[in-house]
């Protein structure tokens, strides 16, 4: 591709020890730096200029990538000339000043609390019935990543202190609470099952951890059962906890904790949704509000 290029996907590689999908897309965004270096005959990488970089990012606009995808082809050519400015190999980093197209907001959806509760609350005397309602009861009252309830073992509750502890994103780990119709249905399933505290809250096929798939399928087909008929996942009830909380509480650093979000900033969607919902209110509530159809 190019001999920067190559090591500081190295770099990446050894030092930063980032993930196989992580690596191809720096290096798809970068290989069409090149390219379009070569093309416009804009000679070697490290003499491009800003203008350079915002012709780069206007051709990949015109050439029909989204917003999304030219801010994290930019974003990459930020962490390459950072790396060479790093290394001296540049005197200043071309993409530092440049602006990608601003993306639209996508914000998550939720389930309201009628919803969430409509949920939760599968039959238990259904087949699996006692572990699928301390799975979803668990969910929805932690707020847990589909990655930190999978690899749940019994040791990491403690169910009379109403805590769970799990490893999240960089290996940070946190305790959250556990609420107490939660902690009900794991006593029942721990109870039913015989779990101790080395096996897994939530067994696969041959006495594993679930698998994070098996889990998404199981909340599709429960939410069909309970007469939900969005697209239910696991995220989604970790969006709807999150949104639940602020809404009730008020309290976003509190959020942050419990979602285990090592930057504010991302937790701060929340409080868009917290408005969406007061803006409903309001539009729906004030004489002077009503908009024009």
């Amino acid at each position: 591709m190019h001999a920067d290029v190559d090591a500081f996907l190295a770099h990446l590689q050894v030092e930063r020890r980032m993930s196989v999908h992580t690596l191809d897309a720096y290096r798809r965004d970068l290989g069409a730096l090149v390219d379009w270096t070569g093309a416009q005959a804009r000679g070697d990488l490290r003499g491009l200029q800003g203008d350079d970089i915002r012709a780069f990012v206007a051709a990949g606009h015109r050439g029909g990538l989204s917003p999304k995808s030219l801010q994290r082809r930019l974003s990459a050519c930020r962490s390459f000339y950072q790396w060479l400015l790093k290394h001296g190999h540049i005197v200043a980093n071309p993409a530092a000043g440049v602006r990608g197209p601003k993306a639209p907001r996508n914000l998550p959806q939720v389930l309201d609390v009628d919803e969430a509760t409509q949920l939760v609350e599968v039959p238990v005397d259904a087949p699996l019935g006692l572990r699928d309602r301390a799975l979803l009861e668990l969910f929805y009252s932690s707020g847990l990543r589909l990655s930190e309830l999978v690899a749940l073992r019994w040791r990491d509750l403690d169910l009379d202190a109403g805590l769970v502890t799990v490893l999240g994103k960089g290996s940070r780990q946190r305790s959250v609470p556990v609420g107490s119709h939660a902690r009900k249905a794991l006593a029942d399933w721990r109870a039913d099952s015989g779990g101790t505290a080395q096996t897994p809250v939530f067994p696969g096929r041959g006495g594993g951890p679930i698998t994070a798939r098996a889990v998404q399928l199981r909340l599709r087909v429960l939410a069909q059962r309970q007469g939900l008929f969005k697209r239910v996942h696991p995220h989604l009830l970790r969006h709807s906890f999150a949104s639940h909380v602020l809404e009730s509480s008020g309290d976003l650093r509190g959020v942050q904790e419990l979602l285990g979000h090592a930057d504010i900033a991302t937790t701060q969607i929340y409080t868009h949704l917290d408005f969406q919902h007061l803006a409903k209110v309001y539009d729906a509530a004030h004489p002077r509000a009503k908009r024009k159809a």
